[in-house]
């Protein structure tokens, strides 16, 4: 069984994607990083490759979604709905749309952005006394 989670993200311009990821907390992994893309350490066996588009174009024989459509839904969880809170506002200082509200059902607590390259982030925490 696979062990490790690597997500491939096309980007326009890779210096501000670095510094918005960065100023959210997240860092990279520099053995995975070139003029064109880099690698976020997204925890021990989860990662995303940010590649610029030219990059992310020579693995596929399709065309790059544009922005407005949507392929998939990044649902990343915290630690504390504080931590979500945190995380979704200092995106939205950086320059993220805002995807919904803030939604608490009690037993979780989620709020989502769209990056600068029109990726669906969904950040959330679950109260582990809930967690099936």
């Amino acid at each position: 069984m696979s062990k490790s989670l690597f997500v491939n993200l096309p980007i326009a311009n890779l210096k501000k994607s670095v510094a918005f990821f960065t100023e959210l907390g997240f860092t990279f992994n520099p053995q995975f990083t070139d003029e064109q893309s880099t690698c976020m350490i997204i925890s021990d066996n989860i990662f995303v490759m940010l590649l610029e588009h030219a990059k992310f174009e020579g693995f596929i024989d399709k065309k790059i979604a544009p922005r407005d459509a949507a392929e998939a839904i990044l649902a990343l969880s915290c630690d504390s709905a504080e931590e979500v809170k945190n995380l979704t506002e200092k995106a939205f200082a950086m320059g993220a749309r805002h995807l919904n509200d803030p939604e608490d059902m009690g037993f979780m607590f989620s709020w989502g952005f769209e990056d600068l390259d029109g990726h669906l982030w969904d950040v959330f925490w679950m109260n582990p006394d809930h967690v099936m």
